[in-house]
């Protein structure tokens, strides 16, 4: 359960990154408005980066499992039984 806390309250400062960038853009008065942008976007590709790498480590430990369409597409045999094979 932290894991997946974790993972929505990036999500979330990905979200207010990306409305700092947006509301720099359109103030745009000066050289300074464009510096706090990029940073602002360059914090995003970070955290967006992170979360990437927290997903892939939490899969790969288990510490997540996949479900619905991934769940089937590793070919587990509760989804195997769900889902029978049509002639």
């Amino acid at each position: 359960m932290p894991i997946k806390i974790l993972i929505i309250a990036a999500f979330i400062a990905i979200v207010i990154s990306l409305g700092s960038a947006l509301f720099h853009i359109v103030k745009h008065k000066d050289d300074e408005d464009s510096k706090k942008a990029a940073k602002a976007l360059t914090v995003r590709i970070g955290v967006s980066l992170g979360v990437f790498i927290l997903l892939f480590i939490a899969f790969a430990t288990g510490l997540i499992q996949p479900h619905g369409i991934g769940l089937r597409m590793h070919g587990s045999p509760a989804a195997s039984a769900a889902n029978p094979p049509k002639p």
